[in-house]
């Protein structure tokens, strides 16, 4: 599965009754990954934060945070993401998860401020893959103490990507896109106690002398930050299998 599919998201930024536009950007993202359209604000310094799609409210928190929502909590009915949203509930930053091709449409930010009000306008075009690729899990089979590498097979953005390694759910690998933090074995888990080699520059992870125990589903989770106002982030899965030598001979 190549992570290369188009998420095209423009914003214009009104402020007030000025309606100058400020900016505007574009973004590439897989169908099935997820989404972060952020705010930029605190919600401690707003009076309310607002999210719509297609005119219907789909997130909103306060300042104070008395009053938080998403989807079918804020318009009863309407569960079209189901539970398929995020909330930052520091931010207001709205994360659609599993995007897919009806998530394409236009999405509101309204902010209001004790003086003001500042509305965001993101139009979200999303276009979709076989949903075979989408659910792809690649599967390996080795043999009990041998060695097997985990390789992601994607480009790599050594500023802007974090790369995230997980069994079963547990941290177990970690490393910026500046390489600033990297961690493995038993400074992210220790069930591995040096056994594991993190490729820096591909994200490709090694377990070494590998156990039964060591069998399961492995993920990696890779996000990118794009400096304007949105985020990527990806999944990639393995479903590794150990054979016990002695069932080999």
């Amino acid at each position: 599965m190549k992570n290369q599919i188009f998420v095209c998201i423009i914003f214009l930024l009104c402020h007030g009754a000025s309606g100058g536009v400020a900016d505007s950007v574009s973004v590439s993202v897989m169908e099935g990954d997820s989404v972060t359209l952020h705010t930029d604000v605190k919600t401690s310094q707003q009076e309310e934060i607002s999210w719509y799609f297609d005119d219907t409210r789909i997130a909103q928190i306060t300042g104070d945070q008395s009053y938080i929502c998403t989807d079918v909590q804020c318009n009863e009915g309407t569960e079209r993401f189901r539970n398929r949203l995020k909330l930052d509930h520091q931010t207001g930053s709205l994360t659609i998860t599993n995007i897919t091709n009806t998530d394409s449409g236009l999405y509101k930010l309204v902010i209001l401020h004790s003086s003001s009000d500042s509305v965001l306008i993101f139009t979200v075009a999303v276009q979709g893959v076989p949903a075979a690729e989408r659910d792809e899990i690649k599967r390996k089979s080795v043999k009990e103490g041998e060695s097997v590498t985990l390789d992601p097979d994607v480009r790599k953005n050594l500023k802007n990507d974090l790369m995230t390694w997980y069994f079963t759910d547990t941290l177990i690998a970690e490393i910026t896109g500046d390489q600033s933090k990297i961690c493995t074995d038993d400074q992210c888990d220790e069930r591995f106690r040096d056994r594991l080699k993190l490729d820096h520059q591909t994200g490709s992870l090694t377990i070494m002398n590998i156990r039964t125990t060591d069998s399961g589903l492995y993920k990696l989770q890779i996000s990118s930050t794009n400096l304007r106002r949105h985020s990527i982030s990806s999944i990639k899965s393995f479903d590794v299998s150990v054979i016990n030598h002695l069932n080999t001979k």
